[in-house]
Formats: structure tokens, sequence, C-alpha cells
């Protein structure tokens, strides 16, 4: 069982930063692939960006790369989201979720942390 808490949200304006971080339970945590998702008010949940055990492989959808990077810290069991640039279109409510070795799907979410860009 892993258990996911993630922190960092706010209110922040169009153009700043924040860096979100998901801190997980559990000793396997470096062998599971994390992810960032987000939804926003009237719409379907996402996946931002992902990556792998190791750190080594990593994933991003199109309408944030190169302003959002994800990475992670085995000996602190945590992964991070550091998103700069931000805009209006990317309030929603952000989630960690994480996907154990021999699994197909996140069988592990957090609780959600808020950002909201204002314009």
């Amino acid at each position: 069982q892993v258990q996911l808490v993630e922190s960092g949200g706010g209110l922040v304006q169009a153009g700043g930063s924040l860096r979100l971080s998901c801190a997980a339970s559990g000793r396997t945590f470096s062998s599971y692939y994390m992810g960032w998702f987000r939804q926003a008010p009237g719409k379907e949940r996402e996946v931002v960006a992902r990556i792998s055990w190791g750190g080594g492989n990593t994933y991003y959808r199109d309408s944030v790369k190169g302003r959002f990077t994800i990475s992670r810290d085995d000996a602190k069991n945590t992964v991070y989201l550091e998103m700069n640039s931000l805009k209006p279109e990317d309030t929603a409510v952000y989630y960690c979720a994480a996907r154990g070795p021999a699994s197909q799907s996140y069988d592990y979410w957090g609780q959600g942390t808020q950002v909201t860009v204002s314009s």
C-alpha cells in the first residue's frame, strides 16, 4: 500500500512559478512509476507529466513542455513538479499517482492540491 500526499499548490499570477511536491509512504517508492495529473472544472482528468523508476525517462503533455519539470528524489520518497511560466489554463486540481512495476494502471492517488493562476 502506498499513500501519497501532495503539497505546494496555491494562487499565483500568470507568468509565475510553483513547485508541487508529492510525498509517498512505503519502502518501495523507487520501484514505482510516478505521474502528475490535473483536472480543471468541467474537464476530464489529464496527464501532465510522468517519470519512470530511476528517473531516466520522462513524458510531458505538449502544453507544458518547456515550462514544467518532473523529478524524483527516491531517498526522500518524493516526486516534484516544477511549474514555470504558468498560464491561466494551468488552473486545476493537481494529483500525483503511483503505478507499481507490475501494474498497467495507476493504483494509488493523492488527494490533490489546487493550483490557481490569475490573469
